[in-house]
């Protein structure tokens, strides 16, 4: 994870990682808010090629990621693939890639009646990182 961020960043592209479907949400630091997008329905290459596709069309600055964990802060199996997947879209795409905690996203996802709770996560997770910015 990049340690200090690249202030130059404006736009990014946010991702709730999950093993068959990857929420995506838009958005950008003039703003500080986000917009789902259409939730990514695919496993292994055909998930990366869907990614890059979006990153061709919306022509991010850099990339979220969420990493889930305990509530009481500790990883597990989840939490090891969203940082694998990050680690990998940093080696496809050559962005900057930053990783949040995005524990009970999903949960405040549905709570707000969420149709696509995949990618209203990740929109949750997209203004997280976005409020924390200076």
């Amino acid at each position: 994870m990049p340690t200090v961020l690249d202030t130059a960043a404006q736009t990014f592209l946010a991702f709730d990682y999950g093993l068959k479907r990857t929420g995506v949400a838009s958005g950008n630091r003039i703003t500080r808010s986000a917009t789902p997008q259409t939730t990514i329905t695919a496993e292994g290459e055909s998930r990366f090629v869907q990614i890059a596709q979006r990153l061709k069309e919306w022509q991010p600055d850099a990339l979220v990621v969420g990493v889930p964990y305990h509530p009481d802060g500790a990883a597990h199996e989840n939490t090891a693939r969203a940082l694998k997947f990050a680690r990998q879209l940093r080696g496809r795409h050559g962005l900057p890639v930053y990783e949040v905690d995005e524990r009970y996203s999903t949960t405040e996802a549905h709570s707000l009646g969420a149709k696509d709770a995949d990618a209203v996560s990740a929109c949750i997770i997209l203004e997280q990182f976005l409020r924390s910015l200076p």
